[in-house]
């Protein structure tokens, strides 16, 4: 597991990706893939980093099936991992970035319950947000399986916020319809069903699996809470922004690749 949580932080640390780490513990022990994401996490917070939320991913039952699971994963997000609504990713800091829109939801209450409800998520949810997840994989050319996203801290990258806070009671997550659009051309559509069908369920999903951990969501934590639609590759100059009704809308621009940039302020 060490050489597996070691390969992922040398990749990136150093920007270059690198092979699958299911070679080093197994193309279905999906035990051993969290155990290095935890080991990985620890790394983290040891150097200070602070771990503010947790997304899940894999709410698809397209993309479930194509991974050849049943379920959802988790990862965890760090405080360092958000980009301002409207701000710009900069050049290089993901090694091979993907934009998806999801919901936003941020907790006012824990939610410690082994057995977490529908009614346990509406009481403890302070508002939602419309969000962009910047996702990125440090295996090369994405050749993952379940075990490499989740040993990859579910393939987090970045994320986005939009920044108006709004009650559960305003809006039906289930029905929200969600366009995300790449320079002005959408290049992504979906609703809040296509989310495990309905946001809030991937949330009890997670606040039950984590408080089985012992590691239950607290007050404050922010959950992304999975795709509502495709997720689109991102490169150099781009500019994604989602609306998602009832919610609102988020951007965000990836900076000009650095040396094409210097390349073109160069005089004859």
């Amino acid at each position: 597991m060490v050489k597996a949580a070691d390969a992922l932080l040398d990749a990136a640390r150093s920007g270059a990706a690198c092979p699958p780490v299911r070679s080093l513990l197994g193309d279905t022990d999906i035990e051993s893939a969290y155990a290095v994401q935890r080991l990985n996490i620890q790394r983290g917070q040891a150097t200070g980093r602070r771990i503010v939320g947790r997304k899940i991913g894999l709410t698809s039952a397209a993309v479930q099936s194509q991974l050849g699971v049943d379920q959802p994963d988790f990862g965890a997000l760090f405080a360092d991992m958000e980009v301002p609504q409207g701000g710009t990713v900069p050049s290089g800091a993901l090694l091979q970035p993907k934009v998806e829109a999801e919901v936003a939801l941020v907790l006012g209450r824990d939610l410690p319950q082994r057995v977490c409800t529908l009614v346990d998520v509406l009481r403890a949810v302070d508002f939602a947000l419309p969000a962009l997840e910047i996702v990125d994989s440090r295996i090369a050319d994405w050749d993952i399986s379940i075990v490499d996203t989740v040993a990859d801290n579910a393939s987090c990258g970045l994320y986005v916020l939009g920044g108006t806070p709004v009650p559960l009671t305003q809006v039906d997550l289930r029905a929200v319809e969600m366009s995300m659009s790449r320079d002005g051309a959408v290049v992504s559509e979906g609703t809040g069903a296509a989310c495990l069908g309905s946001p809030l369920n991937a949330t009890v999903w997670l606040a039950s699996v984590l408080a089985g951990l012992g590691d239950p969501l607290r007050a404050g934590d922010v959950v992304l809470t999975g795709a509502l639609g495709p997720m689109v590759p991102a490169q150099a100059g781009d500019t994604f922004e989602a609306d998602i009704s009832g919610l609102g809308g988020v951007l965000v621009r990836f900076a000009p690749d650095a040396t094409e940039a210097t390349s073109s302020d160069r005089r004859p």
